[in-house]
């Protein structure tokens, strides 16, 4: 693995999978780390096995959003790297969803992604570099039957990605959209004994979102699809 250009980094929505992983490779590659998300429990076992700092957030409120970018600029200085990993969901049928529940599930998956990649991007383009990661998902390019909201907050999220990309790259920022394309390997769901690496190993998702960090300008990547090698096409 290069050696990456960046010197501090937040991870928004870091929870036991994906968000830990990030961060724990992060500090291992001498970044300076803070963790964010709301739950106050998983935060903080979050923060404790990556070595990092751990502020809490409502990532779908401005002021929160704009607090925790204060607090992190204090702790750390200006995040060079910021990743949002957050996501809602409900699922059902459109006929019985709760409109408040679906409200919800968008405003964290999309809202929040844009009101953080905003604050991110107010701080990174005076400084003339930086990366913003946003983590997608397989409905960020098909929607599923009984999951409405999870599909509009995922396809919102890589419209963010792609506008802000076509935005930030010319001012050396580097925003890049993550498609992870199948289920998360965790404590709750391991891998069949008879089909091995069938899940997504979250300690691989994490290199590869630091191999993406390594990129020379030149040959920026923008949009990468992660799957495991059972998966469906």
């Amino acid at each position: 693995m290069a050696d990456l250009p960046y010197k501090t980094a937040l991870v928004v929505g870091a929870g036991p999978g994906i968000g830990a992983s990030v961060a724990r490779a992060l500090t291992a590659a001498g970044l300076k780390v803070v963790v964010a998300a709301r739950n106050p429990d998983r935060l903080r076992d979050v923060a404790n096995a990556s070595d990092a700092i751990g502020l809490e957030v409502d990532a779908t409120d401005p002021a929160s959003v704009a607090h925790l970018f204060e607090q992190t600029e204090r702790a750390i200085g200006v995040p060079e790297v910021v990743l949002y990993n957050a996501s809602g969901r409900v699922r059902g049928p459109l006929t019985e969803l709760d409109p408040e529940l679906v409200r919800r599930s968008i405003e964290v998956s999309s809202f929040g992604a844009f009101l953080v990649t905003q604050q991110a991007a107010r701080r990174l383009v005076p400084h003339g570099r930086g990366a913003i990661l946003l983590t997608g998902a397989t409905a960020s390019v098909k929607g599923f039957a009984n999951s409405a909201s999870f599909a509009i907050g995922k396809f919102g999220l890589r419209g963010l990605a792609q506008s802000a990309a076509r935005e930030l790259a010319p001012k050396g920022i580097h925003v890049a959209h993550f498609v992870i394309d199948g289920s998360v390997r965790s404590q709750a769901r391991a891998d069949p004994q008879d089909a091995p690496d069938s899940t997504l190993d979250p300690q691989s998702i994490a290199q590869t979102y630091l191999a993406i960090l390594a990129q020379h300008r030149s040959a920026w990547s923008w949009e990468v699809e992660l799957r495991p090698w059972v998966e469906r096409y």
